[in-house]
């Protein structure tokens, strides 16, 4: 007969369970980002905001300006440069919409011999087949509203909500500033049994400005050339159409169509021959398969430290659950989950998935895992009174 203690199959139990329960939080927390969405990302920009200008408001410390004083200046400044960039873009955006009659003229005549090839082509097709075709029921269209405004507005939710981020963001940031040193101090008393806090704060600041900084350089360095092609094409304001449709390239899946639609738009009033629109398309299409094949993952990627697969699979994740803000902030919170992940031994598989080069497994990590039972036979065996242990 085989026979299997039950002492010893409770631990396998106990196992089965942590990992249900591991689930239940998971589908609970990913439940309440969805339905939380404008609260998380709140939260997740004012704290990334406070990490990168946090060196400026130190600096200014150091100059002996109380850090309080300091970082309402950076407040301050923040948000004078967010309300002359939001007013230059509107008056923009405003030139644009009074020309869009024009655009849709321009485009209207620039399609006019293809459609008129294709009545020709519907009218020779009519003329070979002249039966008559039965009555046809009159249809009823309900116009829908499109889609892709709602996927944008997904995460900050309506007007309102946008609103309310924009103007509890700078707030705080500000207390984030400020109370520092007693938020460290709380995630130390809090989780340092646990994790080495001032070890995970320090990874956490070197990846957002890592990220931030190198954004920044791809950036301005895509900027510099769509600028300097639209100059050479003469195209009205190439230098606010330049660094726009740069910056825009950033955005991944979607970037290269807003950087594309921005200069395009531009030039459909002052060209009227293919060569200048084929440039454009050409430079911008080149850039943003450069940007994302060869700059971002040689100067993001090494300073957020995850793979490419990992990156691709966190810009779905994040854009499915916030939309257009998920898929801005996909890649720092897909480091973020990393991190996490590196903070703790038990977690290093989940680490091993994100990363671009996987750490090897310690033996004694790989062996925590679920034993594997074999029975073995039962055997009536006397035992001594006393057994002698040597050694």
């Amino acid at each position: 007969m085989m026979r299997i203690s039950t002492a010893s199959l409770q631990p396998r139990l106990l196992s089965r369970i942590a990992w249900l329960l591991w689930g239940i939080v998971l589908v609970l927390l990913m439940a309440f980002c969805f339905f939380a969405s404008s609260f998380c990302i709140t939260l997740l920009l004012a704290a990334f905001l406070a990490i990168l200008v946090d060196p400026v408001v130190t600096r200014l410390e150091h100059w002996r300006v109380p850090r309080s004083a300091s970082a309402g200046i950076i407040i301050v400044a923040g948000m004078l440069c967010f309300c002359f960039l939001t007013y230059a873009s509107y008056n923009r955006i405003s030139d644009l919409v009074e020309a869009v009659p024009q655009y849709a003229e321009q485009i209207r005549d620039a399609i006019r011999p293809l459609s008129q090839k294709i009545a020709r082509v519907q009218e020779t097709a009519g003329s070979l087949n002249p039966e008559t075709s039965p009555k046809k029921i009159a249809e009823v269209k309900i116009k829908e509203p499109p889609s892709w405004p709602s996927y944008i507005i997904r995460g900050v939710g309506p007007m309102w909500g946008a609103i309310i981020i924009i103007g509890v963001v700078p707030f705080l940031v500000f207390f984030n500033l400020i109370r520092k040193e007693q938020m460290n101090q709380r995630l130390a008393s809090t989780l340092g049994a646990t994790i080495d806090v001032p070890q995970f704060v320090g990874r956490v600041t070197t990846m957002v400005r890592g990220f931030a900084a190198g954004n920044l350089v791809i950036g301005s360095a895509m900027a510099a050339v769509t600028v300097f092609v639209l100059l050479a094409l003469k195209v009205q304001g190439a230098v606010a159409l330049g660094i726009a449709s740069g910056f825009l390239n950033l955005i991944p899946f979607l970037g290269v169509i807003l950087a594309l639609a921005v200069p395009v738009a531009a030039a459909l009033l002052q060209f009227h021959t293919a060569a200048p629109f084929a440039v454009i398309v050409l430079t911008v299409t080149c850039l943003h398969v450069v940007s994302a094949n060869y700059l971002i993952p040689r100067i993001v990627g090494l300073r957020v430290n995850i793979g490419p697969v990992a990156a691709t699979a966190g810009i779905l994740f994040w854009g499915w659950l916030w939309g257009l803000m998920g898929i801005l902030l996909a890649v720092p919170l897909t480091a973020l989950v990393k991190i996490v992940a590196d903070s703790h031994p038990s977690l290093i598989h989940i680490s091993n998935l994100l990363a671009e080069d996987p750490r090897p497994v310690s033996p004694r990590l790989a062996s925590n895992q679920e034993p594997v039972y074999r029975p073995v036979p039962f055997i009536r065996r006397r035992l001594p009174a006393k057994v002698k242990l040597e050694g």
